[in-house]
């Protein structure tokens, strides 16, 4: 057997397996993708915070109302029963996320990742109370003075602040906001409300103002998942080593060609940038989120140096190896094709969604019933949605007319949201109306209109030659 080489050897008893954890400082950045990210990070943050006050027909606009199973979403109300567009959406962005992981990598990390926007959001606040990076380290690193005290304090008092105003905004999609805002000034919020209030507003505090990048890199799996959405032809953020490689530090008037150098001054900005702490010209790693902050501090020495921008750049594994990057590729092309079919079947159903619902149960204790002079009777339980913001009467009515009869209300009477189970009998007219089983049609009809139909079997005794299967469905 070989021996061990001295790096394979056990390390001294009490070495600590684990490094500690050093916090990350994010330099500050400008450029065309940090303009795009600040833009996202307040487009949805002034959704998140702003729809639960928004009102739409003398309502809430968006509230999700999980004791009266009513979920508005605008003019649009939904019900329990509506729980297949639950489904289409849940698919839709499953569907969505593979799209754009397959076409540009982890785009929705860097850009629109609840954890990204948050992390953003509580940075420019510790930016605001302590300084830019070189002052926030030089503070985290001094002893503890009056300045010291008051900067960090004004940093707690603005997180803690923005922490408990998220909690009371997410509560504010499941119970009407304006409630929840008056229930706090009158200290007479609901125990649930309270708790989901503070739970939710502490892992705000918790993940954006100390976990941040260590919920990428730990926690969330889909940094785990992505290489198997990832090909030859994906975009990614990718370092030129051909065009940076041997980096070294020169002046700006030195011919670094001379001297057998890449365009790379191993200046470490691109390290200094990045929210997560990785060093982007060793390649991909799991722990890149792709926000480009990398791209945009590049791009700036070069612009310094006067050497052409891209040494750092969204590309492809395929045009970073000098092949032609191809964007529109079988792959991107299924995903698109599913995600348009799937958004037009999903608008179309909607569109065409009956604010009526009718379900048609057949009694079990007994397929049918012959009554007296040869009648044939069976029975069935209809029960009948009214999913309208406002009472209806509704009317029943069962097909063919000429050969059954229903015996049920003359007319319902529904409230808004309504489910009511109503019996229903039908019965041929004559012993020889009906001689096999056959399909019939229930129909009930609103006051406004609306139409809805649920088909049943009618099932009748096995006569003599007949062979027909008279079993339920």
């Amino acid at each position: 057997m070989a021996n061990a080489s001295p790096d394979s050897a056990p390390p001294p008893a009490g070495t600590s397996l684990y490094a500690a954890h050093e916090k990350i400082y994010p330099r500050e950045v400008s450029g065309t993708f940090a303009r795009l990210r600040y833009a996202a990070v307040f487009v949805l943050l002034g959704l998140y915070y702003g729809l639960p006050w928004l009102n739409w027909g003398g309502r809430q606009a968006v509230l999700f109302d999980l004791p009266a199973r009513k979920f508005h979403i605008f003019g649009l109300t939904l019900w329990p029963q509506d729980f297949l567009f639950l489904t289409w959406l849940l698919i839709l962005a499953a569907l969505s996320l593979f799209f754009f992981t397959a076409l540009a990598g982890r785009i929705w990390c860097g850009y629109a990742c609840p954890q990204t926007v948050w992390t953003e959001a509580f940075l420019a606040m510790e930016r605001l109370a302590e300084g830019k990076r070189g002052e926030r380290l030089k503070l985290d690193r001094s002893p503890w003075t009056g300045r010291w005290i008051a900067r960090k304090a004004l940093k707690q008092v603005m997180w803690v602040g923005f922490a408990a105003w998220t909690g009371l905004s997410f509560v504010g999609f499941f119970s009407p906001i304006r409630e929840l805002w008056a229930g706090i000034w009158s200290l007479s919020l609901g125990g649930w409300e309270t708790f989901w209030v503070l739970f939710y507003g502490f892992l705000t505090y918790l993940n954006a103002g100390f976990l941040r990048e260590q919920v990428c890199k730990y926690m969330c799996p889909y940094a785990r998942f992505q290489s198997a959405m990832f090909d030859h032809d994906t975009l990614i953020v990718s370092y030129d080593p051909v065009r940076g490689e041997p980096r070294g530090a020169r002046g700006k008037a030195v011919d670094y060609k001379a001297q057998g150098l890449g365009d790379c001054t191993d200046c470490t900005i691109c390290v200094q940038v990045c929210p997560t702490g990785i060093d982007i010209r060793k390649g991909l790693q799991y722990e890149c989120i792709a926000c480009a902050s990398c791209i945009d501090a590049c791009d700036q020495v070069m612009d310094r140096m006067g050497y052409p921008r891209g040494l750092i750049r969204y590309t492809s594994e395929r045009g970073l190896a000098g092949g032609q990057a191809r964007v529109l590729r079988p792959r991107i092309v299924v995903y698109a094709a599913l995600l348009t079919l799937l958004l037009t079947v999903g608008l179309v159903g909607l569109w065409l969604r009956q604010p009526i619902g009718l379900d048609v149960i057949r009694d079990r204790n007994a397929p049918y019933r012959v009554l007296t002079g040869g009648l044939v009777e069976n029975v069935y339980s209809l029960r009948i949605l009214n999913k309208a913001e406002a009472p209806h009467r509704f009317t029943v009515s069962v097909e063919p007319a000429d050969a059954l009869l229903v015996e049920v209300g003359d007319s319902l009477d529904l409230r808004a949201g309504e489910v009511r189970a109503v019996p229903a009998r039908v019965r041929t007219v004559s012993p020889d109306a009906v001689e096999r089983p056959r399909e019939i049609v229930f129909r009930i009809e609103s006051d406004a209109g609306n139409v809805a139909t649920a088909e049943a079997r009618f099932l009748v005794p096995v006569r003599d030659g007949d062979d027909d299967d008279n079993d339920s469905d």
